[in-house]
């Protein structure tokens, strides 16, 4: 499930490099920056399959990043994951394309895994740790040429923290990076 994703980030190399110095909230000098209010999305369509990487600070999806004790935590941990199982509803697919889930992996340190934390371990100057969201999907369109584009509102719709996903596109068209918002929610191939 992960030999399209694992070539990403070497194809999309110059595109973060180019646009790493945009990020100053929570840069720390490294690429994989974790900032509250964005999310990045990698997509990926080859032939008939279509992945979807999605990482988000946990902030951005339940509100908190702690580690979730009390039942209100708890419980708001338990419905983010819910959602985040039903991938279809969350990412907008046209349906002439006749996309079907293969598989899916979600991580979290929420979930109790503990391989997402953020990547230089230390707590943040504000003194908390940063714990990320990871979802990884994986589709079998029946007709991937109808597949033109990816509508993320119900994404932003169902996480309003959520204020801006950088999503990497690689399609038959190529490759690009492209950033959207609530209100310009829309990739194309």
């Amino acid at each position: 499930m992960r030999r399209l994703l694992l070539a990403l980030p070497f194809a999309l190399l110059p595109f973060t490099v180019a646009h790493a110095h945009d990020d100053h909230d929570h840069d720390h000098g490294t690429l994989g920056a974790h900032e509250h209010g964005v999310a990045k999305l990698n997509a990926v369509l080859d032939g008939s399959t279509l992945e979807l990487e999605l990482d988000s600070p946990a902030m951005n999806l339940v509100g908190f990043e702690h580690a979730a004790n009390s039942d209100a935590d708890k419980a708001k941990v338990a419905a983010v994951r819910q959602q985040l199982e039903q991938p279809l509803t969350l990412f907008g697919l046209a349906a002439a394309a006749g996309c079907k889930e293969d598989a899916q992996v979600l991580e979290s340190p929420l979930f109790g895994d503990t391989a997402k934390a953020d990547d230089d371990g230390d707590e943040h100057q504000h003194g908390h740790q940063h714990s990320d969201i990871g979802a990884h999907y994986q589709f079998n369109c029946a007709a991937p040429e109808k597949l033109a584009q990816i509508d993320l509102a119900p994404l932003f719709k169902a996480f309003p923290a959520t204020q801006k996903i950088n999503v990497q596109l690689i399609g038959p068209n190529g490759q690009k990076g492209v950033e959207t918002s609530p209100g310009k929610a829309v990739v194309t191939f």
